[in-house]
């Protein structure tokens, strides 16, 4: 299975933010929206950072309460690992574990098209391999 099969499950939609949008305004979206990380990018739609819940807390470890009006590129993290629609889902796990990160854009000719969280790729996982049993026990019923 391929992340385009993800993004043709779920959708493309991801929320973005400005970069210098505040950190209030972006964690308020992270609430709103009731995930754990934000793209942010540039008015082209290309990723520029990625702002999630660990970055905010290591912002709030770091300035108290002075983070929320700071600018969300200064708590970013800028150096974005992303993948394409073709990357597999095995693929995505390796990188996902070997960065310690739970969501990874998805980008196509430098264009954001969509985001892939670790929730998204172990819900397929386990159905694959629930299919998998399933068609053993088919089988092995039939013999």
């Amino acid at each position: 299975m391929t992340v385009a099969r993800i993004l043709a499950e779920k959708g493309t939609t991801v929320a973005t933010v400005a970069p210098n949008r505040t950190m209030d305004e972006a964690i308020h979206l992270l609430a709103e929206k009731r995930i754990g990380a934000v793209v942010v990018s540039d008015d082209q739609g290309k990723v520029i950072g990625i702002l999630s819940e660990r970055d905010v807390m290591r912002a709030l470890a770091e300035a108290g309460a002075a983070a929320f009006d700071a600018p969300v590129s200064r708590y970013m993290t800028a150096k974005v690992t992303t993948c394409t629609r073709s990357t597999t889902i095995e693929e995505v796990m390796q990188v996902m574990t070997e960065g310690r990160f739970r969501h990874l854009p998805v980008v196509e000719d430098g264009q954001l098209t969509g985001v892939v969280s670790i929730g998204d790729v172990v819900k397929r996982r386990i159905a694959a391999v629930e299919a998998e049993h399933q068609a053993m026990r088919d089988y092995i019923t039939m013999a």
